[in-house]
């Protein structure tokens, strides 16, 4: 019985496939670049997988980003990009807005470099986006150095991973509230 659960999970193993993608862009507000704007590239998975953050850092000072990142996945991945920012936004309500994009499934290439970038043009962080977000809270795991602002996804360990999780959990619920009031 051993010998047989040891088989099927080399071959799910096996049939994992490296898959990789890569987002470029610039960013403004209004009518000048958004600098220094938290962008992100995820893996978006259903069911029981996590997420997988691919990449992430901000913007420049033209606003100007690149991003690309892999993972090893059974099936294509479902790339997405966000963006967390406060362009045009009321002092009045907490966090920050949070687009997200999803990316275009022909710019996904195989092994752990992505061969292509989608470049997503310039957005003007003014618009209105549908399904537009709020976050509240970011997390307070940081790292040191040039963008010191952003989570270092390899820190984590799995208590924190946990503890992550329900973190999540409670924002949602304090988002859905704020947002319900607001």
């Amino acid at each position: 019985m051993k010998f047989i659960l040891l088989v099927a999970l080399f071959g799910l193993v096996a049939a994992m496939r490296d898959q990789s993608i890569a987002v470029k862009g610039r960013l403004l507000c209004g009518n000048g670049p958004a600098a220094n704007v938290r962008v992100k590239l995820w893996e978006e998975d259903t069911g029981p997988d996590p997420d997988d953050l691919l990449d992430q850092g901000y913007t420049d000072a033209n606003g100007e980003f690149q991003l690309q990142g892999g993972t090893a996945e059974l099936t294509p991945i479902d790339p997405v990009f966000k963006v967390y920012h406060k362009c045009d936004d009321s002092k009045l309500k907490p966090g920050a807005r949070k687009v997200k994009f999803a990316l275009p499934k022909s710019y996904i290439t195989s092994g752990k470099v992505a061969k292509k970038t989608f470049d997503i043009g310039v957005l003007n962080l003014e618009t209105v986006f549908a399904k537009e977000e709020r976050e509240l809270l970011v997390s307070r795991r940081r790292r040191g150095g040039f963008n010191a602002d952003y989570m270092d996804p390899e820190a984590d360990s799995k208590e924190e991973s946990k503890e992550s999780q329900e973190e999540t959990k409670e924002v949602r619920l304090v988002e859905k509230k704020v947002l319900d009031v607001v």
